[in-house]
C-alpha cells in the first residue's frame, strides 16, 4: 500500500495552440508530484507555468498526454472520486441558497434530503456560517462565498483536497482568517491537500512542503522545501520568526528568475 495519497508521475500536457490549430504546445513536460497520506503541498510557480493544468490532471478532469496518474497506488481512470476541488472562480450556484449549496454533492451521492441537509447544516456552523444558510451567493461577502465554497468541499469528506488559488481575490484580512480556518480543519483531519498559490508567503505558512515550479512552456519542477516551522501555527504569526524569513529568503532564490521570465513572456503576448 502506497503511502501517497495523489501521485503525478512523469506527466507531459501538450495543447494546440488557440490561435494557429496547427502547431503544439507542451504546458507541462515530465512532471512529477507526490502529496502524501496527511501532508499539505504548495505548489507555487509564475504565471502561466502550469499549476492549475496540474491540478485537473490530478481532479482526472485533464487527461495528461503522457505519464500516470496514481490515487493511493492505485492509477486514475476518469475523475478522481476520493478528491475534493475548489476552485479559484466562483463556483456557486447562484440560484441556491448558501445551504442548497453545500447539499448538492451530497445528494448527487444519494444522501436522503434530510442527512444531506442536517450534514450542510453542520459544516456551515463549522465554517462560522451557521446562520446563513438561507443566503444567496448574492447576500453574502466574499468571505462568506469562500467558506460556503469550503463547506461545500470538505463536506463530501475527501481524501484528497485539491485548492486552485481558492483565497487570491479576497482582502488580506478575510484572506488570512479564510488561511487560518483551512489549517485548523485540515488539522482535524489530516487530508492530503495539494494547494496552488501565486503567493510565496502564503504557500510557506501554510505547508509541510513548497514546490517550485519553472516558467512555461515546458513547465518543470525546480526545486522542494520542506516546511519545518512548528505546528499549529496562526498564518500572521508564523511570518514574524526568523526561520520563515530563511525559507523565504531560500525559495525566493530559485523562484525569482523563474518569475521574471514569465513576466517577459506575458508581456509579449500584449505588446506588438
Amino acid at each position: 500500500m502506497s503511502d501517497y495519497a495523489l501521485e503525478l508521475l512523469d506527466i507531459s500536457c501538450t495543447f494546440r495552440a488557440k490561435d494557429d490549430p496547427g502547431q503544439r504546445y507542451t504546458a507541462v513536460a515530465d512532471t512529477t508530484l507526490c502529496v502524501r497520506e496527511g501532508e499539505f503541498v504548495s505548489v507555487v510557480g509564475p504565471t502561466g507555468c502550469g499549476k492549475s493544468t496540474l491540478l485537473n490532471v490530478g481532479a482526472g478532469l485533464l487527461a495528461p498526454s503522457s505519464g500516470t496518474v496514481k490515487v493511493f497506488g492505485q492509477p486514475l481512470s476518469g475523475i478522481n472520486a476520493r478528491a475534493g476541488y475548489m476552485f479559484q472562480t466562483e463556483a456557486l450556484m447562484p440560484w441556491r441558497s448558501a445551504l442548497a449549496n453545500v447539499m448538492v454533492g451530497l445528494q448527487y451521492r444519494g444522501l436522503p434530503d434530510a442527512e444531506a441537509r442536517a450534514q450542510a447544516q453542520a459544516w456551515l456552523a463549522r465554517v462560522g456560517l451557521a446562520g446563513f444558510g438561507d443566503r444567496y451567493p448574492h447576500q453574502l461577502s466574499g468571505g462568506m462565498r469562500k467558506r460556503t465554497a469550503l463547506a461545500q468541499t470538505l463536506a463530501l469528506d475527501p481524501d484528497i483536497i485539491l485548492m486552485d488559488e481558492p483565497f487570491s481575490a479576497l482582502d488580506i484580512q478575510t484572506r488570512q482568517l479564510m488561511e487560518n480556518e483551512v489549517l485548523e480543519l485540515w488539522a482535524r483531519r489530516r487530508k492530503a491537500v495539494l494547494f496552488i498559490t501565486h503567493d510565496l508567503d502564503e504557500a510557506i505558512a501554510m505547508s509541510d512542503r513548497v514546490v517550485v515550479l519553472s516558467a512555461g512552456p515546458g513547465t518543470r519542477p525546480l526545486g522542494e522545501f520542506r516546511i519545518d516551522l512548528p505546528r499549529p501555527r496562526d498564518v500572521a504569526e508564523v511570518r514574524m520568526l526568523p526561520r520563515f524569513a530563511e525559507l523565504h529568503a531560500q525559495i525566493w532564490s530559485v523562484l525569482r528568475d523563474e518569475v521574471l521570465k514569465g513576466y517577459a513572456q506575458q508581456l509579449t503576448k500584449v505588446v506588438p
